[in-house]
Parts: structure tokens; sequence; C-alpha cells
């Protein structure tokens, strides 16, 4: 490797200007190559399993809804990568989880991958149950996700699904009109999936609205009337019984053919008192207008405001930019009243947070190193040549991840801010190790030549033993080596590109700095003695 180096770096001394500028050219080429990279919140945990929710009509019953659960859980079960499914019906007794009968969710641990049919992969499979349960059962909404990730997924967007858009706005029915026009640019949108509305409309409301002045008539007020619709219909307490030290209240109520349906509700007699003190009945329908209405199901609240959410997933695409293309034709298509806003919340919103939390710690980071730099070297000019290093390492680790198909993510981004100290480390060495030759008396040339030939050694060193020690976390494929991979693969790239570029671009920087700054306090010595 030193026969091989040593030319290299008499080159790169010779043609410093060139060095330096291909340099800037291959950082440049990094930047440009980062706008190919896609982003995402963290990479998805391969779990082994499946989580898949089914939303059907909100005023189904626990009896319509058992036969379509089965038929599902066989559909599940039948693929015979698929070990068994488990399925929940309703929400669970202790009320942790306030969903209707409506909500149905089937847990599917999956075998071993490598016992799986040759070249079938686990999107193939959620391809095919979604393409099956679609066809089979047209309007429920179905939604695939896995058992961690659901859980985590539920508690970023706040509803059940990995993303959601919020339209916050005063009024339910203008909601549920705007969310079916964002619901309807979005499936034009390429990678997003598990697109669906959770209602805030479609629970049935009887309505009984009292007419004060027809009721006086007969001498009743809006009380009385409301009394005994509440007893009618819902039950009052007549009694107690007692047993031993129990008690229990004994309620009575009209029996269910009286009941069941509005046109006995609106022939419930009302007594009342005549003239002459007798009592007469009326029907209910004499004093009160009554109806079936549409009213809500569920009335979503965040910060003091009612909203809808519409709920996707993405696949097969990145996170950031699908939200992006999202975004932008929402906001070209839908047009949204005074006093409606849209909210996007979820993976995206904890990315989009994540990402401004790095652009208020990354300058401080950068200062603080900076600081240090200063207190060590006593000059802004080293402090800055030593900071030269970053930037190759950051371009060989963004190469990396774009060879390898990996999206821009916190892990990776751990593994860009990883880079800086093991970057500013080696620019120290080189840099102590110049200042020194230059002290024994060596031009700026000669003193790179020496300081370069013997820190190669050492630099490369630093830097492949950390690029070996992450190789096999970069190229794993295993159950949860998903989170893993994007730093591993930052930091493999970085150390191996970064050094390489260090030893042949930062001498040439720093030779060009040196001169310089020896050039420019020889003409100021020259013009002091002239004048």
């Amino acid at each position: 490797i030193r026969r091989v180096y040593r030319p290299a770096l008499n080159t790169v001394l010779k043609y410093r200007k060139l060095t330096v500028w291909m340099g800037c050219m291959f950082f440049l080429g990094s930047l440009l190559l980062m706008t190919q990279i896609g982003s995402e919140f963290l990479p998805a945990l391969e779990e082994g399993n499946l989580w898949i929710r089914a939303t059907m009509p909100t005023t189904i019953s626990l009896e319509a809804g058992m036969d379509k659960v089965d038929r599902m859980r066989a559909i599940i079960k039948s693929h015979p990568e698929v070990i068994t499914v488990v399925s929940q019906h309703g929400r669970p007794d202790d009320g942790s989880d306030a969903s209707g009968f409506y909500n149905a969710e089937f847990f599917v641990p999956l075998k071993p991958f490598d016992t799986w049919r040759a070249g079938y992969t686990k999107d193939q499979l959620v391809q095919d149950l979604q393409k099956q349960l679609a066809d089979e059962f047209p309007g429920i909404g179905f939604n695939f996700s896995q058992y961690i990730q659901d859980n985590v997924e539920e508690g970023l967007s706040g509803v059940k699904g990995a993303n959601s858009v919020k339209i916050m706005g005063p009024d339910l029915v203008e909601l549920e009109k705007l969310a079916g026009q964002v619901m309807q640019v979005m499936s034009h949108v390429q990678g997003v999936q598990d697109l669906g509305i959770f209602h805030v409309l479609g629970q049935p409301n009887l309505d009984i609205t009292v007419d004060r002045a027809r009721a006086a008539r007969y001498g009743l007020n809006a009380g009385d009337i409301n009394g005994l619709i509440q007893t009618a219909l819902g039950g009052s307490q007549a009694t107690t019984v007692f047993e031993d030290e129990k008690q229990f209240g004994v309620v009575v109520r009209l029996a269910k053919r009286y009941r069941s349906h509005i046109e006995d509700i609106r022939h419930v007699d009302i007594g009342y008192t005549t003239a002459n003190g007798s009592t007469a009945y009326i029907p209910l329908s004499e004093v009160a207008t009554i109806t079936l209405d549409t009213g809500a199901s569920y009335i979503y609240h965040e910060s003091n405001e009612r909203f809808i959410p519409v709920k996707f997933s993405v696949r097969g695409r990145d996170l950031g930019s699908t939200v992006i293309d999202a975004q932008a034709r929402v906001k070209s298509q839908v047009i949204l009243p005074s006093g409606y806003h849209l909210e996007w919340a979820g993976e995206y919103g904890e990315m989009k947070e994540a990402q401004h939390r790095l652009y208020l710690i990354l300058p401080v980071a950068f200062c603080l190193i900076l600081l240090l730099l200063y207190t060590l070297f006593g000059n802004v000019r080293d402090s800055l040549l030593t900071l030269a290093a970053i930037p190759f390492s950051v371009g060989g680790g963004i190469g990396a991840l774009y060879i390898s198909g990996l999206n821009l993510s916190v892990s990776a981004a751990i593994g860009f801010v990883s880079l800086l100290g093991v970057s500013v480390m080696m620019g120290i060495l080189i840099i102590t190790y110049f200042n020194q030759m230059i002290s024994e008396g060596l031009p700026p040339v000669e003193a790179m030549r020496e300081a370069g030939d013997r820190l190669m050694r050492p630099t490369l060193m630093t830097a492949l033993s950390a690029c070996i020690a992450l190789l096999p976390a970069a190229m794993s494929h295993g159950i949860g080596s998903q989170v893993q991979r994007p730093l591993a693969t930052v930091v493999v790239g970085g150390m191996l590109v970064g050094p390489i570029m260090l030893l042949l671009v930062a001498p040439a920087l720093q030779v060009m700095v040196r001169e310089g700054f020896k050039r420019r306090r020889a003409d100021a010595a020259s013009e002091g003695a002239e004048s």
C-alpha cells in the first residue's frame, strides 16, 4: 500500500489545484446523489408476522360480522406461508381500545422465510392477500402492518394506521366531504396503500323533538314527555330487591315488540288529565316529531379542534417523496373552506420533527467541535482545515446508501453523526504531524509528504477497523437487521472512501493554504519594508 500511496501523494502535491478541484467535485456530486435517495423515519423492522386490520361498516352488529371474520381468517390461513391466524372482533373486555364491532384484527405469524416458495416474498404475500380480500369483501377496508409496528404507528399517527391526514374543522358534514376529496386525490399517488377514511358520521340516531306548543294544549311539559320516553325506551328503576346484604335495582321498560320500530315508538301512549279530571291517552307523535337520522358515530378531537382522519400506508416507494407528492396534489386539487386545515401525522410527522431537531443539533455540534479544535491549534486556519475531512466521509456514506438502495432515515443520520468524530480525529493527526514537520524547518510540500507517509498506515487502520467491524451488519438481511443496516452502511461507506480522499485531497489543500498564508506574509513584509 505504501508503494502505491507514495507516488499518488507526490502526484497530488504536484497538481494541487486540480486535486482540490476534483475533491470539491466529488463532494458536490455526492450532494447531487443525495437528491436521488429517498427518506423515511425508521426502516420497517421485520418481525416475521402480519397484523391485518379489517374496517367494516360502522353500523354492523357482532352477529352480522362473525361470518365475515371467519371467512377472512380462512382466506389468510389458505396460504402455505402462514402458520396460523388469530382474530379479535370488536374491542377488548377491559375497554382499552374503543373500537366497535366494525373493527376486526388478525395476528398472522409466518413461517421462516427460507421455507417459503422459491422467489416468493413477503411483499408478494401482502399483495395477494390484499387482492383476495378486496375482491371477496368489496367496501371493507384492509390495513397491513406488523404486530409491534402497528402499536408504534398507532401511537405516532393517533389513529389505526401508519400515517394519516387529519382534516381539522368545526362541521362534521363538511369534514366528511373534504375527507372524500382528499382520499380521491391520494388514490392516484404512487406508493399510497391501505387508503381509508375513519368516518365520523353513520350512526343511526332516533331523534324525538317535543313540540312544546302542542304539548301545552294537553297540559304537558317537555320534562313530562322526556321522562316517559326515558322509561319506555331506556327504562327506569321501579324498586329495589334485597338479597342478604346485596341489593339490586329493578328496571322496567316497554316490551321489545312495542319499541322495535319507529312506527311502534310513534304510537307509544302518553297519559294526560282531561278537563273533567279523568285520564286520557294520546300517541307520542301527537306532541313530538320522531325521525331516524344519521348522526356522529365518532368525534375525534385534537388541540380543542374536531378532525377526521384519512389513514394510509406507503409501500413500494420512500415515505418522504410519497407524502410530498400527495401534499402537492391535495393542495392544488382540494379547496379548504375558511376555518379548515390539514395536518400530516404519523411516521411522516415524526420524520419531519427528527429532521428539525437535527437541523438544530448539527450546527451546535459543529460549533463545539470547532471550538475544541481552536483550543487545540490556537488558530482558525488549522481548525477549519481539520474539518475538511468531514465532507469526504459524508460523501462516502451517501454513495453507500445509494448503491445499497437504502433510504435516508434516523438510523442513517446517526451513522453520519458517528462519522464526524472519526473524521475529525484523523484530520487532527495529519494537521498535528504536518505542523510538527513545519516547525522542524521542512518546506510545506516536504512536510506534507513526510506526514502523509508516516500517518497513512494508522489512518487506514483506524478507518478499516471500523469498516470491517460493521460490514456484517451492513450486509445482514435477517429479522431485526433492518434498523441497523442504514447506520452500518453509512459508516462502512464513509470509513472506506473518506480516509482515501483525506490522504489524497487534504494534503493538497493544506499545502495550498499554507503556501497562500506564507505568500501573504511575505507580501505584507515587503510592503512594510518599502514603506
